[in-house]
């Protein structure tokens, strides 16, 4: 009987030493939301663009400014790339954003409502993903130096702003660096060759 009531003996210690609750492991903090390059936030929507349609083109690059995390060295902390498809005549916007924020932005990669697109017409026209060479880093520091006069006679600048298109002025993408709220109401704006990084004009 000795035995057996040592075996038993065992096998209860055994059972209790399996219940007791595994250490949890403290998790590693977040790092904090960051700013990236425009280009870097092309990488991050093309995969699912190409998931919506296959043969999608971009059409524009787009800067978002926002509060926290602010927009520094040719970085921003959201931003929105437009791809249309010929395939199905439809356009969509893909946002990246570091975190939450007003205007329909969700941290990551978040993909708009479709809309209709009749194809090209006039300087509205997608380009080729490989065109895309310049990042927005490279691209404001050639808009910077070519923007000497707009420094001196401007103390305080409106924050910087990118958009990449293809127009009618160039033959390849061009980004649009521009400082103001819009193209419209910017108080200089400075043209950098998407694919080469040469100054271009004003």
């Amino acid at each position: 009987m000795r035995p057996l009531f040592c075996l038993l003996a065992l096998l209860v210690l055994a059972g209790c030493s399996d219940n007791t609750p595994a250490e949890t492991k403290a998790k590693a903090p977040q790092p904090p939301a960051a700013p990236i390059s425009g280009r870097q936030a092309f990488q991050m929507t093309y995969p699912s663009a190409r998931t919506w349609a296959p043969d999608c083109q971009p059409l524009s690059i787009r800067s978002i400014n926002l509060p926290n995390p602010k927009s520094e060295n040719g970085k921003a902390g959201a931003w929105e790339i437009v791809y249309v498809s010929e395939a199905r005549g439809r356009q969509r916007s893909f946002t990246w954003s570091a975190v939450e924020s007003e205007g329909n932005l969700h941290k990551g990669v978040f993909g708009g409502l479709e809309d209709g697109w009749r194809g090209p017409q006039g300087a509205e026209r997608p380009f080729l993903v490989a065109a895309l060479r310049i990042d927005t880093p490279e691209a404001l520091e050639t808009a910077t130096s070519k923007s000497a006069d707009f420094f001196r006679k401007s103390a305080t600048r409106p924050q910087v702003n990118f958009i990449c298109t293809l127009t009618n002025r160039f033959p390849e993408p061009a980004w649009r660096v521009f400082w103001g709220e819009s193209v419209s109401s910017a108080e200089w704006s400075v043209f950098v060759d998407a694919t080469t990084g040469q100054y271009l004009g004003r």
